[in-house]
């Protein structure tokens, strides 16, 4: 929740700090990008220093840094060092959900493993519903206080901001007051550690103290890497296995269906607000009886000249706080099946399903019928928890934090020319976005193919899904 508010915060503050700062609409392109560069910059180091110094000390302080930074960019007299301090809090929160599925896949047991992870994703989508409840009523307030030394104005946009800000001290909080990885103990050789975190997992769980927990000796049961000398050394130790065989295949599979899933959906996700409010305004004009890409365009003009008013739209965030509950209870409800279904095949349908639903999107002159297609495209966005299922499994604990950082940074990388490539196709070729991104998704459930299967395997009651 922390890493969404700080990093997805800009499709709020932008625009709403238009008339404060003074910024023209390509100033305010590079502040709306600032998280994601930050995040691609320090993605790569932040995955060796949790394989390396521990995935809880990592997570804790990259929460405290991008608090105080976050927060800081309440108080910014320019659009500049606005840019700056988001820049430093998105990069300090770079491996936030990476670190964080890697340290929650390996302090939870198999057989419930692929729901907690593929949950966490309901709580991305429940979150950015949450940030568009608060923008509306914070962004209404109507107060200035000029602060001096500053040189500035506190007006809602910065409070709002740091409303935002709060929640990564929150989580820094609950980080310092949690177990460490016992997974990271045995890879660093230090298994009484990773015995005295299984005794307080047992005595909370269990409710006995923390002596009658019956195990006396742990192993890690796989590689754990050769020892390196130097940051360098070992950033590139950390590397070079994940690009050589046999994780190379795995890295290569995973970032390709990191790259689909994010350039496929994030950027219909992001410019949802700028999409519902033309369909609305082409209803409110009476043009309902026109395909999706039809209505955008009859509003495209005035859309476009409405550069004069800071505020934003209501209906928008109204849009976009319900469309994001829907897609988190849809999550929840295919988290609770994935074991039965088996993860592989709920990849591949979700892709092939949201990619059919959003071919259709403008097949149909019912505004109706197409804003429920394009719900159901949207719905694809519940893949991005269930391949990262795939990634806190299929590599060696030793990589396994720098793995899944790389490959959702990869994604990232992708999301971001995704965005701007779907803007433009979305004044100048609606349905070309549509068909191109579409089928982007639809190709991505032939691509999951190559996935490892689930083996299911019930015994006394509890399932236990392994990789064949």
């Amino acid at each position: 929740m922390g890493m969404t508010f700080e990093v997805v915060s800009v499709a709020y503050l932008v625009p709403a700090s238009a008339c404060d700062l003074n910024t023209t609409v390509t100033q305010q392109g590079l502040m709306a990008s600032m998280p994601l560069l930050g995040i691609i910059a320090s993605s790569h180091f932040l995955g060796y220093m949790a394989d390396t110094r521990g995935r809880r000390r990592v997570l804790g302080w990259s929460m405290w840094v991008a608090f105080v930074c976050g927060a800081a960019a309440a108080l910014s007299p320019n659009w500049i060092v606005f840019c700056v301090l988001k820049f430093m809090s998105a990069g300090a929160l770079a491996g936030t959900i990476a670190l964080s599925l890697t340290w929650l896949s390996e302090c939870t047991p198999q057989n419930r493993r692929s729901i907690l992870v593929s949950l966490t994703t309901t709580i991305y989508l429940v979150t950015t519903g949450c940030m568009a409840v608060l923008a509306i009523p914070v962004l209404q307030l109507k107060f200035s206080y000029y602060i001096p030394y500053f040189n500035i104005y506190f007006t809602s946009w910065r409070l709002l901001n740091l409303v935002f800000a709060s929640t990564c001290a929150v989580g820094a909080i609950c980080m310092f007051c949690s177990y460490e990885s016992p997974r990271y103990y045995l890879c660093m050789g230090e298994e009484e550690k990773a015995l005295e975190v299984l005794r307080g997992i047992y005595a909370i769980n269990s409710g006995n103290n923390a002596e009658d927990y019956e195990v006396t000796s742990v192993v890690l049961g796989e590689d754990t890497g050769e020892p390196n000398k130097g940051m360098f050394s070992s950033m590139l130790a950390q590397t070079l296995p994940l690009l050589k065989p046999p994780l190379l295949k795995n890295t290569v599979l995973l970032a390709v269906l990191f790259i689909i899933a994010y350039t496929g959906i994030s950027p219909f996700i992001l410019w949802l607000p700028f999409i519902a409010d033309s369909i609305m305004k082409a209803k409110e004009k009476g043009e309902a009886n026109m395909s999706f890409c039809q209505m955008l365009l009859s509003t495209q003009n005035s859309t476009l000249t409405e550069t004069s008013d800071c505020s934003l739209n209501t209906f928008a965030l109204l849009t976009v706080c319900v469309t994001s509950i829907t897609l988190g209870v849809v999550n929840i409800v295919l988290s609770t099946v994935v074991n039965y279904v088996g993860r592989k095949r709920m990849v591949i349908a979700v892709q092939i399903v949201a990619g059919t639903a959003g071919l259709c999107v403008n097949a149909t002159n019912s505004w109706i019928i197409g804003t429920v297609c394009l719900m159901v495209y949207l719905s694809g966005t519940v893949n991005f928890g269930f391949v990262s299922t795939f990634s806190v499994d299929v590599f060696p604990t030793y990589v396994k934090a720098m793995a899944v950082c790389l490959t959702l940074m990869i994604g990232r990388v992708s999301s971001v020319l995704g965005i701007n490539i779907l803007k433009n196709l979305l004044v100048t070729d609606c349905q070309l976005a549509f068909y191109c991104f579409a089928g982007l998704t639809f190709i991505g459930g032939f691509v999951a193919l190559l996935l490892p299967d689930d083996v299911k395997k019930y015994k006394k009651g509890t399932a236990e899904v392994l990789p064949s």
